[in-house]
């Protein structure tokens, strides 16, 4: 061939290749536009098909462009909701959404057939609710979907999902786990379509984090997956074939099982990591243990297997079973170059949890074993229950702790003396039976030292020499020896030496000796949430038997000496507030703890104490123990208010529906003030002032009695807006919202006018005083029950007495104004009531009152019937006219008091009693 001909037929060819390059681009530009219309209107046939949720987007295009060379549909912005309960809440949000579009279905089919997805700066927000409900089940069911002509070729042909640069949430209410995938990165293939088929992924994540109740697990980890999971589309269920994952540097290896059921979830999984070095294995851990693993050397051969395995159906109760298994041979540990490593580290330790139940915990450790240079420590422990555990443990070592604290780098904590420990211990223990494990040993420290970053001067000369000895497994073998055990604080030396023996029947020979300011020791150790100061000197020999203690045998007990307290504080399940003890010497004989002038404070209110306390002992160490005593409280100011127990309120008990709405909303109700069961005080009270729900009682005075969490008080009075009240009554909480009492009182001369304006009980429960005036006098008794707001429930509520008024102007009264309109008598107005004593009594919600009579502008009404505590009215009236009353107009009164009904006759109809159900 001549050279011309070959140019020609290079020429010709380019030519047409030009041509066909042209042409297929041209395809490619006019393709997306042609179908465009099409596209879309598959895209949103299909989605309107198959997801049950609602889905947004801002714009579509399609290009051959941006996943070349597959042809996609992009939706931009696109926000999906999640399933019920969840309907009105983003699922996925996404900054783009593509759709790989089939171009044979395009172009020869019926219908557009999409076979990849890609989601871009995408944010995956997935949530469970305690019950159990999910928010992504969007996709409908075969079942559920419309059976058009063409809709097996409306199917989602998957065989690709890619999500980019984008953020996942799983926050999990019924199981508490919580994670986050930040900078996640998926690549998935296989043939999504079918019923039951193979995903190959890639996974890459930046940082992710694994929370579960709240403690975190996993923080900033990053994450390198492959894996093979065989997926049932009609099951919901994932079977993980093929997964390696690698934690940072740490291999794991992941199988397993995972099903969504109608509530929950099954699951066989298992998490393993063989043959890792120790160092991988730590740079999974949280990222405070990073800095600690920067500054040191770590070797040793670990083997982890985590499995979890059953059901979780959070309204059934179900849980899986976990098993945690850790060994570890021959490790080495060496924080920022010591001297002396920890070496020949090894650890074979097997966990069980059966249904997540503490209760089923099974711990066992057949050894924890270090070596430093010819120290050592050797250990085994069994535990099976939590409660009422069985255990098998034993421990050897002889270390000195200086050693140990460099070789482990201890952060903030410098720990120094010789630790020579032998001990063992088999059996049960169980406070109940009075059961402890059969128990042999000692641990003794030697020039002990001990100091924290919370202050400045360490704990030193720290001597601990014990022994405990239980041949039996019984509490009443049981024998601790501490002899001795002394410290020096702030320069002041500290001793105490014990022996105590039989704790079902504590003999003890206790003997101390030293100051301690508390403030300062509590910074040493600075518990957050915790907070004490104060100072202590004690100079004590206590020796004897608990039961001598019980039974009064006081010349058996030699109990001796001084505990001097300043600015204690006491904190009580009880009481919301701390008691502080500002100042008191006790000093102790026997069984008697006196104290003279005693200064303490509670919130607003100050004490001064005098008397004594006995069966202390007793008391401070068992939970049955009594607490006696008899003693003088005198206060400028107390306020009882804050005394009330803050424990949450009962919300599934409500009180019966005659009872306010005040009264109802247990949800806010404080608790009743709790008098504790293992007191049996007896003092005398007085208080300058009292504040007490809103009322301010003066000169406060009388004998108290508080036993088996009664508290009685035996005439007590005080002074009320000017008037003189004495009262006997009786208190004592049956929960912490709930409260009977029962009392008798006793008022003259109460100031009706005075009482209105100065008490918002009083107004509250008599709105009719505002325009009254006059004198009162009170003799009532009464009995009922208190609700978690120390308010009385009505229903409860028995008793009677009288009511004694002179002296009475009535101003306004609606029942009165009805009286007068119904019997044409201006009169009947604004009675005015010279000298009245009604008589009444309590029971089911109703007051009956007894038939009394009174004068006034010459007519002499009678008056007798029931109200009920909410306002309601039966009353029958006789009228009698002037001038002897001889004859008269027979009334009813009805309604409430807010609104009366009078009508002449006789006829009425009973009140409804509301009966107390609790009762």
């Amino acid at each position: 061939m001549s050279t011309n001909k070959f140019k020609s037929a290079l020429l010709k060819t380019g030519k047409y290749l030009a041509i066909t390059f042209a042409v297929i681009l041209g395809l490619l530009f006019l393709t997306p536009i042609v179908f465009e219309d099409q596209i879309k209107d598959q895209i949103k046939k299909t989605a309107n098909e198959r997801l049950s949720a609602e889905l947004n987007y801002s714009d579509v295009s399609v290009s051959f462009f941006r996943h070349f060379p597959s042809l996609t549909l992009t939706l931009n912005d696109l926000n999906l909701n999640g399933s019920a309960p969840y309907k009105n809440e983003k699922f996925i949000t996404a900054k783009e959404v593509s759709f790989g579009i089939n171009v044979a279905s395009l172009v020869f089919g019926r219908s557009v057939k999409i076979d990849q997805i890609y989601l871009s700066d995408s944010f995956i927000n997935v949530k469970v609710n305690s019950k159990g409900e999910a928010n992504y089940n969007i996709y409908k069911s075969k079942a559920h979907v419309k059976n058009t002509k063409d809709s097996s070729d409306t199917a989602l042909k998957l065989e690709r999902i890619e999500i980019i640069n984008s953020k996942i949430i799983y926050d999990d209410q019924s199981t508490k786990v919580h994670f986050d995938a930040l900078g996640f990165n998926y690549l998935g293939k296989g043939d999504l379509n079918k019923s039951v088929f193979d995903l190959y992924s890639k996974a890459k994540v930046e940082k992710l984090n694994i929370v579960y109740e709240g403690e975190p697990y996993l923080m900033n980890k990053k994450i390198d997956a492959d894996l093979i999971t065989k997926v049932n589309i009609n099951s919901l269920s994932f079977f993980f074939q093929q997964n390696n994952l690698k934690i940072n540097q740490l291999v794991v290896d992941f199988k397993g099982n995972f099903n969504f059921l109608k509530d929950g979830y099954n699951m066989d999984l298992a998490v393993k990591s063989e043959n890792s070095n120790l160092n991988d294995v730590f740079t999974a851990f949280p990222p405070k243990y990073i800095t600690w693993l920067s500054k040191t050397e770590l070797k040793g051969n670990t083997n982890l297997l985590l499995t979890v395995k059953g059901d979780y159906i959070a309204s059934q109760k179900k849980a899986p079973d976990l098993n945690l298994d850790v060994k570890l041979d021959n490790g080495f540990i060496n924080y920022n170059k010591s001297a002396f490593p920890v070496s020949n580290l090894n650890v074979e330790l097997k966990t069980k949890v059966p249904s997540l139940n503490p209760e089923l915990l099974i711990v066992d450790a057949k050894n924890i074993s270090l070596n430093i240079n010819n120290d050592y420590v050797k250990s085994k422990f069994y535990m099976q229950g939590l409660t009422t555990p069985d255990i098998d443990a034993a421990f050897n070592a002889k270390m000195d702790l200086g050693k140990l604290n460099k070789a482990l780098g201890i952060p903030n904590l410098e720990l120094k003396g010789i630790l020579l420990g032998d001990v063992k211990a088999k059996g049960k223990f169980d406070q109940k039976k009075k059961l402890f494990p059969v128990t042999n040993g000692n641990i003794d420290l030697e020039n002990g030292y001990l100091k924290t970053k919370y202050y400045p001067n360490a704990i030193t000369n720290i001597l601990i020499k014990s022994k405990i000895e239980n041949q039996k497994g019984t509490f009443q073998d049981l024998k601790v020896t501490l002899k001795p055990a002394q410290f020096t604080f702030e320069g002041k030396p500290v001793f105490v030496a014990a022996d105590l023996s039989n704790f079902d029947d504590l003999t003890y020979d206790v003997k101390a000796k030293g100051e301690l300011d508390v403030s300062k020791i509590y910074k040493v150790f600075s518990q957050k949430g915790l907070d004490l100061d104060g100072f202590v000197k004690a100079d004590l020999v206590l020796k004897g038997k608990q039961s001598d203690a019980e039974k009064g045998n006081y010349s058996k007990l030699h109990n001796k000496g001084t505990l001097e307290l300043r600015n204690i504080g006491i904190a009580s399940e009880y009481l919301p507030k701390k008691f502080i003890i500002k100042e008191g010497i006790f000093k102790i004989n026997q069984d008697k703890m006196s104290f003279n002038n005693f200064l303490a404070a509670y919130g607003q209110s100050d004490f001064k104490m005098n008397g004594y306390l006995q069966n202390v002992f007793n008391y401070v160490t068992t939970k049955t123990g009594v607490l006696k005593g008899s003693f003088t409280v005198s206060a400028r100011y107390i306020n009882v208010d804050e005394f009330m127990s803050s424990t949450p309120a009962n919300t599934s008990v409500t009180e019966t529906k005659t009872e306010t709405p005040a009264l109802q909303n247990e949800a806010k109700q404080t608790g009743v003030i709790i008098i504790p069961t293992n007191l049996n005080l007896q003092l005398m009270a007085n208080a300058q002032k009292v504040y007490f729900d809103k009322l301010i009682l003066q000169n406060a005075s009388g004998n108290l009695k508080m036993t088996k969490g009664k508290l009685s008080m035996q005439n007590t009075g005080f002074n009320l807006i000017g008037c003189n009240v004495a009262m006997n009554a009786n208190y004592q909480a049956v929960t912490p919202q709930k409260a009977n009492f029962d009392y008798s009182i006793k008022a003259s001369d109460f100031d009706i006018k005075r009482a209105y304006n100065e008490i918002e009980v009083f107004r509250k429960m008599a709105s009719a005083a505002e325009k009254a005036q006059g004198i009162v006098s009170l003799d009532y008794q009464l009995k009922g029950r208190l609700n978690g707001n120390m308010d009385p429930v009505y229903p409860s509520l028995v008793g009677g007495g009288t009511l004694a008024v002179k002296d009475v102007k009535v101003r306004g009264l609606k029942m009165f104004n009805a009286v007068s309109k119904e019997t044409s008598s201006d009169a009947m107005k604004n009675p005015d009531l010279s000298k009245v004593e009604i008589k009444s009594k309590i029971k089911n919600n109703i007051i009956t009152v007894e038939r009394f009579k009174f004068k006034f502008a010459g007519f002499r009404p009678r008056i007798e019937g029931t109200t009920s505590l909410d306002g309601k009215l039966n009353l029958k009236m006789r009228l009698g006219l002037p001038p002897l009353g001889i004859f008269g107009i027979p009334l009813t009164v009805t309604g409430t008091q807010n609104s009366p009904k009078v009508k002449v006759g006789r006829k009425t109809e009973d009140l409804e009693e509301t009966k107390d159900t609790e009762n």
